[in-house]
């Protein structure tokens, strides 16, 4: 039962790719009837993850004290409905960019709850020996949803406007959401499909159930976590580079390298792909080498790899003159970046422990803040340097970001063990003795 969950889990993030990344196609006929600037419609791609990193941590909050299944299904009817209204706003009215950005907005705070909420099912659910590959295959749907994204929104686009795309991205995830709460439990002891053997199996590989989920959030640890900084830290180069892939690469495909609509959807799904492709042998590797080397070599020594790999296909993607070679070695980059994306959700779960939705919240506001400049920083960069100079300013930060990696130790746990036990109170000490 927790690998049909985990699959729901990746269709939801596909949705949710699908639906926060269907602006960026439709983004070209939207610049056109709301006689906005390619700027001004980055204003409107920031205010989606302005709202969606300030949601991080209340989104992880909310996931462990209400749990998965129930906060995960109002987020997904919440962001249904304002991905359709997104295609209600007049082009006419007064304060139009206002509204679309403000529309964005909250579709961003909806948006916030999928990862947190995702994080503590794992928590939850899944032994640590497996966490690699459930994280792998849940952000497997980043790059599936983003994939189908331009093929699909084109498509939908051609025959019954831009608007008609918004219309179905939003039933998708009204659907999902009901799906989500019909079959899916907070813990595997509720879970009526769960047998015997599968209980065991799942118990096995999570520590021991500790008191400490009694316990208040420790704030003032979380806060001065050398691994929750360096998780933050290295997740914002993460998104600011991800972002360009997911709000600018169908434009300066259309844009930059002249390509015509249907052409760029077709080029545009390939990065998307190599995320999928990437997310998966990423998981598979996080587990495999961790077995064999250790925590941090399989978490933290596979994300510095694939840091440095993506900055060297920006840098080789960006500059070449053929628009194929430029699509494929990019598309490189993308897959390569994906190669850590498991080892980032991994930690979280490895060291946070019941604490997981927070921290992992806290953790992916830095990608937002790092998508949000990106949105708005790109355009301007490609305005005033050049495409190129766009792309080489997200390899100079996806390389610092190996620095923040290298401080990260998932052996490191965010309250030891010791601590753990001089925090509960003598109350509930007792009542756990009884």
């Amino acid at each position: 039962m927790r690998l049909v969950l985990i699959f729901l889990l990746f269709v939801i993030s596909a949705i949710a790719f699908l639906d926060r990344t269907n602006i960026s196609v439709a983004g070209v006929a939207m610049r056109q009837e709301y006689a906005i600037d390619q700027v001004e419609l980055g204003w409107v791609f920031s205010a989606f993850l302005v709202g969606y990193a300030l949601f991080q941590v209340p989104a992880g909050w909310l996931a462990a004290r209400f749990g998965p299944r129930i906060v995960l299904t109002g987020a997904l009817l919440w962001w249904g409905v304002f991905t359709a209204a997104t295609a209600l706003i007049s082009p006419t009215g007064a304060n139009a960019l206002l509204f679309l950005a403000l529309t964005r907005f909250a579709l961003g705070i909806g948006e916030s709850v999928v990862y947190p909420s995702g994080n503590q099912f794992v928590a939850r659910w899944i032994p640590a020996q497996e966490r690699g590959k459930a994280n792998g295959w849940i952000f497997a749907g980043v790059g599936a949803g983003s994939g189908i994204t331009p093929p699909l929104i084109t498509a939908i686009i051609l025959w019954g406007g831009w608007r008609a795309s918004f219309y179905v991205c939003a039933v998708l995830g009204l659907v999902a959401g009901l799906v989500w709460y019909w079959v899916a439990r907070d813990r595997p002891e509720e879970h009526p499909r769960v047998d015997a053997g599968e209980l065991a199996h799942i118990r096995a590989g999570l520590p021991p159930a500790k008191p400490v989920e009694r316990v208040a959030v420790p704030w003032g640890i979380v806060l001065t976590s050398r691994n929750v900084w360096g998780l933050f830290w290295s997740y914002f180069a993460f998104g600011y580079v991800i972002w360009i892939f997911f709000s600018w690469f169908f434009i300066y495909l259309a844009e930059a390298r002249q390509l015509d609509i249907k052409s760029s959807a077709a080029y545009a799904m390939r990065p998307f792909l190599c995320m999928t492709a990437g997310c998966l042998a990423g998981g598979v590797l996080n587990d495999r080498i961790a077995a064999r080397r250790g925590l941090y070599w399989g978490r933290s020594g596979l994300a510095m790899v694939s840091f440095v790999l993506t900055g060297i296909f920006l840098i080789l993607g960006s500059t070449a003159s053929d628009a194929t070679v430029a699509v494929l070695v990019l598309a490189g980059g993308a897959g390569a970046m994906y190669l850590s994306q498991s080892s980032f959700w991994s930690v979280t779960a490895d060291i946070a422990g019941p604490h997981t939705g927070v921290v992992s919240g806290f953790m992916n506001m830095g990608c937002q803040i790092g998508g949000a400049v990106t949105a708005s920083l790109t355009p301007w960069i490609a305005a005033q340097f050049g495409w190129t100079a766009a792309f080489v300013a997200g390899a100079t930060v996806v390389l610092l970001g190996v620095g923040a990696w290298a401080v990260v130790d998932p052996n490191r746990l965010l309250v030891p063990d010791d601590k753990v036990a001089e925090d509960v109170p003598a109350d509930v000490k007792a009542g756990v003795a009884s």
